[in-house]
């Protein structure tokens, strides 16, 4: 399956509103359509006259809890779910308001910025849309997290977690990333947390918007949600999720396969940082305008 060859946008805006799941603090999010070549960018709608924030890897501030991205002093927290829906549903070109610095988390998974945008609709614009060929593979490990990516015909991710938790234990998943699949498969995927770390980031006046509406929580080898789980390996389409997100922050779609093991926002960074120093490794493409 090759990969599109045009830019596409939203046919209409949407808009959803909810808490941070840090900060607790009420956010609406409104997302437009955006011309040819405008990328995904972030504004800040309560604090007016500032800059837009490119949704690029080299914009990542902080990694701790979430994908926080900033501008000379402005920041929006907490992307990666939304940066996700844009990547698994073609969305090349968005501009995204917020009247907070942390986006909503809404219910812990993409699915409701997916449903929205397939909603919406999309539009094919008429500029191409260049992409990454990676030809050669490239790897970093740091003890038992690794993240590599290797030479594919189509955009692939594979994804490993484990937790010394007998409901989870080693995951793995693998997906060939395309519209339909994120929607039904990836997007519904929810957050989670165990039950002592939870209570521990309340103490420490972390997680103020997080519920059992906003995320799993696994408590010994038992859910505390009533929903229980959306799919039985839920944890790791979840992390999926995360790479998805994280590795969109690159710019621009890759031809090759991403396959990860027990990484998080900081080493997908990491992986990123490295990617850019391995020119030789891929090459560009942008398909012709006639």
């Amino acid at each position: 399956m090759a990969l599109r060859s045009r830019q596409q946008t939203l046919a209409a805006p949407i808009s959803c509103s909810g808490t941070g799941v840090h900060s607790g603090k009420e956010a609406t999010l409104t997302i437009k359509p955006a011309p040819e070549n405008h990328g995904i960018r972030f504004f800040r709608t309560d604090l007016p006259g500032t800059q837009g924030i490119p949704a690029l890897f080299s914009r990542v501030v902080d990694t701790s809890l979430a994908t926080v991205i900033g501008e000379n002093g402005i920041i929006v927290s907490t992307i990666e779910h939304l940066m996700a829906s844009f990547a698994g549903m073609g969305i090349d070109n968005a501009r995204v308001e917020l009247d907070n610095y942390e986006m909503p988390i809404m219910d812990g998974s993409a699915a409701v910025f997916s449903q929205k945008i397939n909603e919406a609709g999309i539009i094919v614009q008429m500029a191409p849309r260049s992409h990454f060929i990676v030809t050669h593979p490239i790897e970093i490990a740091d003890g038992d997290k690794f993240v590599g990516v290797y030479p594919d015909e189509d955009f692939r991710i594979t994804c490993t977690i484990e937790f010394p938790n007998p409901l989870i234990g080693r995951q793995t998943i693998s997906i060939l990333l395309d519209d339909d699949s994120f929607l039904t498969k990836i997007a519904p995927a929810r957050t989670f947390g165990f039950l002592h770390e939870v209570e521990f980031m309340k103490q420490m006046g972390l997680g103020r918007g997080g519920s059992l509406e906003s995320a799993v929580v696994v408590s010994g080898d038992s859910i505390i949600n009533e929903e229980g789980l959306r799919f039985p390996d839920e944890f790791v389409r979840h992390k999926l999720l995360d790479c998805i997100g994280d590795f969109s922050l690159i710019g621009m779609p890759i031809q090759g396969h991403i396959k990860t093991i027990k990484s998080g926002h900081l080493f997908n960074h990491h992986f990123i940082t490295e990617f850019f120093k391995n020119r030789r490794c891929w090459e560009t493409m942008t398909p012709s305008e006639s």
